[in-house]
């Protein structure tokens, strides 16, 4: 909880830290990295930094955290630290690297609102980021303690590479060593770490993409992104046979394969989730109502076709339909909507939950289509 010599600080500060936040953050990273190279060398993305994504996320959740605090005394936002608190522990987070973070971090706040910082909102804004700390390292202790292991990263070998749809692969991967493996969850992600062709190693988090009741594999699909790193090497130059570091299972959006009906929404790569939660639902027998919705821009782009239309197939409640922008070049036997997704006229169960991932436009134009149809928010 905020103290209340704190709060009006915090409260009359928030705007101008807010509006400068975004300019502080590239200076916290800039101090860090002169501070602390190796931690590029297997922890923070490259390729994030250089199109900016860390630096917003960081600048994001320190906003969203303070303004919780000042609208909601008493409380900690527990969705906006779950979602860190698991992306942390796939990289190996530990309550060590807090303190380094606050002193650059507080370092590149002085540099840029010079004495604007005065010793009241220095202590103030230092109560709020060991607030967030010590939520996060309590939530992240909890995490590593759910592992069937106590190890961060492991060695997995390459399997299988297999093309799925244009412009995306799916790998295979089995534990090269005897370390436990855990159980995941459909909708959680690995990080993957690969050694580039520089010598620095880089990481990247990517969805499981088959059923995840196993503990002798490894499913992802990945789309290629030519400004990323991981994605490119693992498209051009890793092979079946070579061996990566893969992080234990992680990530708070889990898809509840019992229960209720379930509708999964989902847009081009944005359906690994989905194909990995169907493909577990079939795996265990599920008669669960289904509703499966996906858009592409054109079908060949879909990566996961064959294992989704197989996994609908074989669950006898579920249904299918597909939307795309070029619905053209669509075989003669698959049966779409051109343009993009509407819910108009679908007839969404009154008890299901809705699960969507996609680009962030295609997310904000369904939510706002499934609260006007009825689906609360």
């Amino acid at each position: 909880m905020l103290s209340e010599k704190s709060r009006p600080v915090i409260e009359a500060t928030l705007p101008i830290i807010g509006e400068r936040i975004s300019h502080i953050t590239p200076k916290f990273y800039d101090r860090l990295f002169a501070a602390h190279p190796e931690l590029l060398d297997g922890t923070f993305s490259r390729a994030n930094q250089k199109n900016g994504a860390q630096q917003q996320a960081l600048a994001g959740s320190i906003a969203a955290f303070a303004t919780h605090l000042v609208n909601n005394p008493g409380t900690l936002p527990e969705a906006v630290l779950a979602r860190i608190a698991h992306r942390h522990t796939s990289l190996g987070v530990v309550e060590a690297q807090y303190p380094t973070v606050y002193e650059h971090l507080f370092a590149a706040i002085a540099e840029d609102l010079g004495d604007a910082v005065t010793a009241e909102v220095a202590e103030a804004w230092t109560e709020v980021y060991w607030l967030m700390a010590d939520a996060l390292v309590k939530i992240e202790k909890g995490l590593y303690k759910q592992q069937a292991n106590d190890k961060i990263w492991t060695d997995w070998k390459l399997e299988s590479k297999v093309a799925a749809g244009s412009g995306s692969i799916t790998f295979r991967f089995v534990p090269a060593d005897d370390t436990p493996v855990t159980v995941a969850k459909a909708g959680q992600f690995v990080s993957v770490r690969v050694p580039l062709l520089d010598g620095l190693r880089q990481c990247r988090q990517y969805t499981l993409s088959d059923a995840v009741t196993s503990t002798t594999e490894r499913v992802i699909t990945t789309k290629f992104d030519g400004g990323g790193e991981v994605s490119p090497f693992m498209h051009g130059h890793l092979d079946v046979g070579d061996v990566v570091e893969l992080s234990n299972p992680y990530g708070d959006l889990v898809i509840d394969t019992t229960g209720a009906p379930i509708v999964l929404a989902t847009a081009g790569i944005g359906c690994t989730p989905s194909a990995s939660a169907l493909a577990t639902l079939a795996a265990a027998g599920s008669d669960r109502k289904v509703l499966v919705l996906h858009a592409e821009a054109t079908e060949d782009a879909w990566a996961l076709k064959e294992q989704m239309r197989e996994s609908v197939q074989a669950l006898p409640n579920a249904e299918m339909r597909l939307w795309l922008e070029d619905i053209n070049a669509k075989a003669a036997d698959t049966e779409a909507t051109e343009g993009y997704m509407s819910l108009a006229g679908l007839d969404l169960p009154n008890d299901a939950r809705l699960y969507l991932c996609g680009p962030l436009p295609f997310m904000r134009a369904v939510r706002s289509q499934a609260i006007d149809a009825g689906i609360p928010a």
